[in-house]
């Protein structure tokens, strides 16, 4: 993936405590800013919303984007 790109809510006192996105034609990946070499998440453009809902949801935990999975 190429074009990452931070959000713009991100200021400069955040350093790079934040995620980054890039998308293609076929997925959307995030990453953490502090790691940028490390391992990203992935996922298919259908996927992606139902994923950032369960973020926003109280108490949620990442296991719980497995009820979301098409």
């Amino acid at each position: 993936m190429s074009n990452w790109r931070k959000s713009s809510y991100s200021g400069p006192d955040d350093g790079n405590a934040c995620v980054e996105i890039a998308n293609s034609p076929t997925n959307i990946a995030i990453r953490d800013s502090k790691a940028p070499a490390r391992a990203t998440l992935s996922f298919p453009p259908r996927a992606f919303t139902p994923f950032l809902e369960a973020l926003k949801t109280p108490h949620s935990t990442v296991t719980d984007f497995a009820r979301f999975r098409g």
